[in-house]
Parts: C-alpha cells; sequence; structure tokens
C-alpha cells in the first residue's frame, strides 16, 4: 500500500484504504524525524470515526523551508542540553558567553525548550528524543519539589539572563506552563507519573498566585516585566484547563491587568513594565483578551442563525446583553473583543513587530503570545500571521541551526527554543483551541 505525499490538508491515498493502513501510516510518520509536519495526532482518527467534526479550513501545515528550520534547530538544541537534564541560558553579568555548555542550566530555559520538543512530536514515550525529554521532566520535578514551600520561586539561581529581562519569578511560571503541556494527553501511560507532575504543577500555581500584586501583575519584575505577567497568566490558564485548582479572582485580576496595558479606542499602550516598547505590552493585551474574543464571536454567530440578532447587528454591550449576557459580563466581553481586535492587528504591524530594534528573545516571546492568541481565539488571521513571522525566523536562523538574540535575552538555547516553539506553533492547535473553548 502506498501513501501519496501529504498536500494541505488532503491525504491521497493510491488504492483501496482501510483503516489499519492508514493507522500505520501514520505511525510511521510520527516515527519519522519531522514528526511536527503530521496530521494533528487524534484529529483524523476522531473525524473517521464520526466522534467530532474536523475543523480542517483551521488547520495549517509547515512549508518546507519552515521545516528544515525546526529540524536544524532540533538538532542543535538536543546537542545543547546538560548531563543533568536542563538547559542554560547564562548569566546576565555574562552575556558574552554564548557555548551552551559553559553556563548553568536553570528551570525557565529547560522548559522553554521542554515545551518546543513536545510541541514537535517528541514527548516521553513518542519521538526521536524521549531520554532527553524523561532527563528534563526529572529536571524540572526535582527543583518544583525541593523549593522552599514558602519561597515564590523554584530555584535558588538569581541574576539568570532571563530573570533580569522577565522577572525574578519566571521560572516557576514557565514550569508550570510546561507541566500543563504534559499533562494534556501525554502522561496516560503512566498514572503514577501524571499524579506528580499534577501536584507539582499545583505548588508551581500555588507560588505564582502568592507572588501576585494588587493589580494583578507578578512581583520582581525584570526590563520587560510586562511579558513575566503575561505569562502568568497563561501558565494560570493552563493549568486550569488540566483540572489544577487555580483561584477564579486571581486568574480575572491577571487578566485585567493585561488588558489595561491597551486603550481599544484611544489606541494608547501602557510599556512602563514593557521596557518603553510597545510589542512587549500589546501582545499580552492580544493574548489575555483572546477567550473573551472569541465567546462574543461564537455567541454572536449563534445568536444570527438563531434569528435573535440580525445579520448586521454588532457586537455591543446592549446585543451581548440580547442574547443572554449580564450587565457586568457584556461590558467585560464587548471591552475584551475591542481590545483584542485592536491589540492583535497592532502587535502585527512591521513598525510594532520591530520591538526594541533588533531582534533579542523578547521580541521572539512577543511572536510567540501573538500567534497563540489568535489560535486560542480561533482567529483564521493567523495563517497570515504564520506566514509572515516564520518568513522573519528562517531569514535570520544561524548556520548551525541555532537562534541568538542581539540585545537583551540573547541566550542561543533560550531564543532558539523560543523560535523553535512559533515555527511548530500548528501541532498545538487542537490544543489551544480547545483550551480557548473552555
Amino acid at each position: 500500500m502506498k501513501t501519496i505525499h501529504v498536500t494541505g490538508i488532503v491525504l491521497a491515498v493510491a488504492g483501496i484504504l482501510t483503516l489499519a493502513s492508514f493507522s500505520d501510516s501514520l505511525e510511521k510518520k510520527r516515527r519519522h524525524k519531522t514528526t511536527y509536519r503530521s496530521i494533528p495526532q487524534g484529529c483524523v482518527f476522531r473525524t473517521v470515526m464520526g466522534e467530532e467534526p474536523s475543523d480542517s479550513s483551521f488547520m495549517y501545515f509547515t512549508p518546507d523551508n519552515a521545516a528544515r528550520a525546526i529540524d536544524g534547530g532540533i538538532s542543535w538544541v538536543i546537542k545543547a542540553q546538560h548531563p543533568g537534564g536542563g538547559w542554560g541560558s547564562g548569566s546576565h553579568s555574562r552575556q558574552d558567553v554564548m557555548d551552551p555548555h559553559a553556563v548553568q542550566a536553570d528551570p525557565a530555559t529547560t522548559s522553554m525548550v521542554a515545551m518546543a520538543l513536545l510541541r514537535s512530536g517528541h514527548s516521553l514515550n513518542k519521538g526521536d528524543y524521549t531520554d532527553q525529554m524523561r532527563k528534563a521532566v526529572g529536571y524540572l520535578l526535582k527543583a518544583v519539589e525541593t523549593s522552599q514551600t514558602q519561597s515564590l520561586t523554584i530555584t535558588e539561581q538569581t541574576g539568570t539572563q532571563i530573570q533580569t529581562k522577565l522577572g525574578a519569578n519566571i521560572d516557576v511560571i514557565l514550569t508550570s506552563q510546561f507541566l500543563s503541556n504534559l499533562l494534556d494527553g501525554h502522561l496516560d501511560f503512566d498514572p503514577m507519573l501524571k499524579d506528580r507532575v499534577k501536584s507539582a504543577n499545583a505548588r508551581c500555581i500555588t507560588k505564582i498566585q502568592r507572588a501576585m500584586d494588587v493589580n494583578g501583575s507578578i512581583q520582581g519584575s525584570g526590563w520587560a516585566g510586562v511579558l513575566q505577567s503575561s505569562f502568568a497568566t497563561n501558565a494560570m490558564e493552563a493549568a486550569q484547563a488540566q483540572g489544577v485548582r487555580v483561584d477564579d479572582k486571581a486568574l480575572e485580576k491577571a487578566r485585567e491587568f493585561q488588558k489595561s496595558n491597551f486603550d481599544s479606542k484611544t489606541g494608547d499602550v501602557r510599556t512602563e513594565l514593557g521596557a518603553g516598547v510597545m510589542l512587549y505590552s500589546v501582545t499580552g493585551s492580544a493574548r489575555a483578551s483572546a477567550k473573551e474574543a472569541r465567546k462574543v464571536e461564537e455567541e454572536m454567530a449563534r445568536a444570527k442563525r438563531d434569528g435573535r440578532l440580525s445579520e448586521n447587528a454588532a457586537p455591543s454591550v446592549s446585543n451581548l446583553e440580547k442574547i443572554g449576557f449580564s450587565s457586568d459580563e457584556a461590558m467585560k466581553h464587548a471591552t475584551a473583543y475591542e481590545v483584542y481586535q485592536s491589540a492583535k492587528v497592532r502587535a502585527q504591524q512591521d513598525e510594532v513587530m520591530d520591538g526594541f530594534g533588533s531582534n533579542g528573545g523578547e521580541e521572539f516571546l512577543s511572536y510567540l503570545q501573538t500567534g497563540e492568541s489568535m489560535i486560542i481565539g480561533k482567529d483564521n488571521a493567523w495563517k497570515k500571521w504564520y506566514d509572515n513571522t516564520s518568513g522573519r525566523l528562517v531569514k535570520i536562523q544561524n548556520d548551525d541551526g541555532s537562534w541568538s538574540g542581539h540585545h537583551c535575552i540573547t541566550s542561543p538555547v533560550f531564543c532558539t527554543a523560543t523560535c523553535l516553539l512559533i515555527l511548530s506553533v500548528n501541532n498545538d492547535v487542537e490544543r489551544l483551541t480547545a483550551q480557548g473553548a473552555k
């Protein structure tokens, strides 16, 4: 049985296709080096069995140039792992040290690399790098489980590039995000480990919530502390989606802080915690408002189909009240919709995407925020964002397969991990859209 090359989302098969041969074909593709180019796991089989509809129009396959870039990045970053399972970015005071083995491993960088590998199809029991992933998980669980209960973070390290630029509590935030991603269908083969990871994530969430200031930001802000706070919001959302107990009021306060950095009516952006750089603040605003904006879109569409609203009805407070939102909820969701629609456009303008004027880890993180917010919001414009952003990244990849920053976060390990997360984001479409629906 021969399977013809996959083009777009159409899988043409020569001859008679049985479900068994179909399964065998996909399993071979998952074992192939470029697992990130496979059809998203579970999507096809659930559709074939009639269990769920496949929104194929929202899927987007990795272009060849991006696929080659991912191959090179993964090969480079795998070699950069420390024997103990971690990866490191190095200290702020020695940013000239670019050798990944000449720096100390840290939880924040390790989490970013592990998330990139997971998104590219390499988990604890699947893919080409299961040993590396198991070591990384062991490193991170040890960091969480041996941390002091009253401490706001999970490491005694200080002054790392990531802490100095993003914030003192970034290690626990990114670790929580990775643990949530791991819990999303990657640990069912080991219930005991799954329970351990969930407990560790709950410990992380407790620390994140304790580190929150009254305005919803996270204490210990670095040069671009707004990004630390934005990723904390993401971490709480992701953990909640995986059944970890999260304080709803704390999460709401975190979202409101991010949304408050952008005024959709005037276009003004607050950048005091964003190093004066509009990009860092505006992407957090888009990310924090994406879920509520999507709810507005979906409820308005449903009301129009049902005849409760006219086809040209706008997502105003009065129209939201008319279809069942309370007065407070209508005001909140209408505002979030306006913030999202304006912020996502601003975040993709060339002059804003230039950020600090050159590529640094903060720029890459901001691009990641924009793309994930559009997928969570089920915004089909994400494909245009992907084409533009992936084109930028492919052009600036180093000859050895890595990426590096030219200001602030310069670490090739951290920058490579973040770029890999961007380039392979289409592998996480199902997970991110599901998270946006909860």
